[in-house]
């Protein structure tokens, strides 16, 4: 299969490309014109980089490389900024742009991605058909608002789309900000942990495990929403632990003397129909943390 990859240089979109290229199929990756393939996305005659910005599509490249799907990745994603970011309305249209100009050449699937904090925060596993919706970011709103356009129009012309909510990914190649590798960081200086949200729970995919789920909902051309998560949740006192374990510091993890309330405190897949696609994770929680340990 040839498969356009929006992101093709991020977290996300990079080792799914490394797996796809793995299992045979020709990547399309797009990244922006100052960028250089990541060092381990391998250098394949299958993986062709296209250079370009969503505001500024590439579109002969793109129509030359002939894509059979498109998985589109690329979004505002730094930590600490992307929630309320105002590009977060620049890609709603970038990417309704994109589906609509690929739909036009006759590609015949769109992988849209979206996020778990698109769901009302319950504390039971949030299910694709039965969880409601309720947006309070604008990443979240955003995300879901192209969700919903890119949907109805799929109703209307027959084509084929899907929307992969992502849950909680972590591994090697992190943004160094987010929380294992920052809690890696802390005690590599041998500096204090203190936990603000101890108690709060998610679901912890490693990213290997979330390229190959991302690679089983395009081969089974899986279609509505699909849950990205592997079902299962930790605490960050859990992970704080962990990580704490594997350098002999246990003693610098504490709970923060005055906790603060987490607005997304149960964030837990329901991975059911990701699993009916024929997926299971393969790196356990402490296996993960202890190879993205091992990098840092």
């Amino acid at each position: 299969m040839k498969i356009l990859v929006t992101g093709a240089t991020g977290f996300i979109g990079s080792a799914f490309a490394k797996l796809a290229l793995s299992r045979g199929h020709s990547i399309g990756g797009m990244m922006r014109p100052a960028e250089t393939p990541p060092k381990h996305v391998p250098i394949s005659d299958r993986m062709v980089w296209i250079k370009g910005t969503l505001a500024e599509l590439p579109w002969r490249e793109i129509e030359a490389f002939k894509p059979d799907a498109c998985i589109h990745f690329a979004w505002v994603a730094t930590p600490g900024v992307y929630l309320e970011s105002p590009e977060n309305e620049n890609h709603l249209e970038w990417g309704l742009n994109l589906a609509r100009r690929l739909k036009g050449i006759g590609m015949g699937q769109f992988i849209g991605v979206g996020t778990c904090i698109e769901y009302k925060i319950t504390n039971v596993p949030l299910n694709e058909e039965s969880t409601p919706v309720a947006t309070t970011t604008l990443y979240s709103r955003c995300k879901n608002a192209l969700r919903e356009i890119l949907e109805a129009e799929a109703r209307k012309d027959g084509s084929h789309f899907c929307w992969g909510r992502v849950f909680y990914p972590y591994g090697v190649g992190e943004h160094p900000a987010r929380l294992c590798s920052s809690i890696i960081s802390r005690l590599r200086k041998s500096e204090p942990v203190e936990l603000k949200t101890p108690a709060s729970q998610k679901d912890y995919i490693y990213i290997d495990d979330l390229a190959s789920a991302w690679l089983a909902v395009v081969e089974n051309r899986a279609t509505g929403s699909v849950n990205l998560g592997t079902g299962q949740g930790v605490t960050v006192r859990e992970i704080a632990q962990t990580l704490a374990r594997l350098q002999g510091k246990l003693d610098l993890v504490r709970d923060a003397a005055a906790p603060v309330t987490d607005a997304f405190p149960y964030v837990v897949a329901d991975s059911s129909k990701l699993r009916a696609l024929g997926w299971r994770p393969a790196v356990s929680l402490h296996d993960g943390l202890q190879r993205l340990s091992a990098t840092l």
